[in-house]
């Protein structure tokens, strides 16, 4: 996100994961990684002025001074607005939309959405749970894009299966559409009902159609960014609140519980409230925002090994430095401070772009010496990758000498993929064996951090094993809050038990308001 209207291009550098269909699946092989900041060949000479990536997404969206849309990357969903379902390793420009001027974006899991200068907003990709806020969820997937029911947009940010709409709307300035499921749209619910009368299984109603956040009636929202199922947002007084998924102590709010409405951040009122030309981030795990002064602060699950901020602290490595922009992805983090560029994080596929004699992962923030004396102009993170624009002002002699990326055409990728879907929020039943079997694979898998190092899993398998990592946390789907007693009498009887349930019927069935301390937010105490 960054912290003022990106209109000046340059040039766009790549270092991560290129391995689109397997990332986050599976083991993917270390040849498909760019560890050192990268040029794309067509990107070539182009100035880029935004690019846009989500904390779980393995797609990339980047726009230019003219207003063209460019995407590449995972595309078994269409979230690359192409019209069809062919992965793609070189940005092409999406042509549905070349008769707009495409000002910013925002990716999620296996959708993209975008806003025109004259405030449109459009959608493409994955619909089920109703995040292209087109109006319904008919099609599970747009193939192209389509227009999103809303107006006077000014940007908009995605988490994984959800979309926030910024609006010059009196009273209706951030508006959300699509699963409500961990409170992250901010409607005061999570609209969750039992699938059927006798059944303990758990579905959240889609919201299609986007909503203004009533406690935000009388405000101005100005900024807000989102993690795989969270909301970190900042109205025009500099006061910052949080909602949605509350595991790690990502809101802020000295514990764990999930929000379903906005919740203001007690460290940052009185005298710390954040300026107008603040920083604000959220990773799948944490949120980061600057303060007076330009200090750094991050809350949630910032380093892989230790203890959660359970609100916000200070970054002291970063004080001092003037913090332009940043971004999260799944645990790293990219920032552009006066003339450098600085990553840090948990990495497995070069995203902290370090180099091939560097180091991969890094608990401090660190300089990317390549990039070192360079003006970064924004960055973005996805899930395993991450993108720099640098302005060419005087440094386009070192730009040349760094590498050149090709990529694969379209067909030499490969025809479309056999899944039609990407990761669903309910999987179907299985066999009670297969269930068996599944279970005690997870017991053995490790938390969202470390879980590209697991062994390769089987297709079935896939998509679960990446939505626990987007999320950061043990899998859970479908948790009866507050709905204890019927349900728990129901599960003792195995009734209508799916795939992904807990094994317990005590934990599907904890009171509303209690904070959970094992499966929620802390998985390596408490797996399944």
């Amino acid at each position: 996100m960054t912290s003022e209207l990106a209109v000046k291009g340059g040039e766009l550098l790549f270092c991560g994961c290129t391995s689109w269909d397997s990332v986050g699946r599976r083991k993917g092989l270390p040849e498909a990684n760019l560890v050192s900041p990268t040029r794309l060949r067509p990107l070539l000479g182009v100035d880029i002025c935004f690019v846009a990536a989500g904390c779980a997404s393995c797609h990339c969206v980047a726009l230019d001074t003219e207003g063209r849309c460019y995407t590449w990357g995972r595309n078994e969903a269409s979230q690359l607005g192409h019209g069809d379902k062919i992965t793609r390793d070189r940005p092409t420009v999406v042509s549905e939309l070349s008769k707009f001027k495409i000002v910013k974006a925002a990716a999620g899991r296996s959708h993209t959405v975008v806003v025109t200068d004259d405030g449109q907003s459009f959608a493409f990709g994955w619909n089920k749970h109703g995040q292209l806020g087109i109006g319904h969820a008919k099609n599970e997937t747009e193939l192209s894009p389509v227009r999103c029911a809303v107006s006077e947009v000014h940007t908009t940010a995605c988490g994984a299966d959800f979309t926030v709409w910024l609006t010059s709307v009196e009273g209706a300035s951030i508006l959300t559409a699509g699963l409500p499921q961990y409170g992250q749209l901010g409607h005061a619910t999570d609209n969750e009902y039992n699938t059927k009368d006798s059944s303990v299984r758990l579905a959240y109603e889609a919201q299609p159609r986007p909503r203004p956040i009533a406690s935000f009636s009388g405000e101005t929202i100005v900024k807000v960014a989102c993690g795989t199922n969270h909301t970190v947002a900042v109205d025009k007084n500099g006061y910052v609140y949080t909602w949605g998924f509350g595991g790690y102590g990502r809101l802020g709010h000295r514990e764990q519980k999930d929000e379903f409405a906005p919740r203001r951040v007690e460290v940052f009122t009185r005298q710390n409230v954040l300026p107008p030309y603040a920083v604000v981030s959220a990773g799948s795990v944490n949120s980061a925002c600057t303060a007076g002064g330009g200090q750094l602060y991050m809350w949630g699950k910032i380093k892989s090994t230790g203890d959660d901020s359970m609100y916000p602290k200070p970054l002291l490595d970063l004080s001092g430095w003037n913090l332009r922009c940043m971004d999260s992805g799944n645990m790293h983090h990219f920032v552009g401070a006066d003339s450098s560029c600085i990553s840090w994080g948990h990495a497995q596929s070069g995203e902290l772009g370090y180099g091939p004699n560097g180091q991969k992962s890094s608990a401090v923030p660190k300089k990317v010496d390549i990039l070192d004396g360079m003006h970064v102009i924004s960055v973005a993170c996805g899930f395993a990758h991450s993108m720099v624009i640098i302005d060419r002002t005087n440094v386009e002699d070192r730009l040349e000498q760094l590498d050149v990326y090709d990529g694969k055409a379209p067909e030499e990728v490969g025809a479309e993929p056999v899944s039609e879907s990407p990761v669903s929020q309910k999987a179907p039943k299985r066999a009670a064996a297969k269930a068996a079997a599944k279970s005690n694979k997870r017991k053995k898998s490790k938390d969202a951090s470390d879980s590209e190092d697991e062994e390769e899993i089987s297709d079935d398998d896939e998509s679960d094993d990446y939505e626990e990592q987007s999320n950061g946390r043990a899998k859970s789907s479908g948790r009866g809050r507050g709905k204890a007693a019927g349900k728990a009498a129901a599960a003792k009887k195995g009734a209508g038990r799916g795939r992904g349930r807990p094994p317990s019927a005590n934990q599907s069935s904890q009171p509303e308001g209690k904070v959970s301390t094992g499966k929620r937010g802390r998985p390596r105490k408490t797996q399944e």
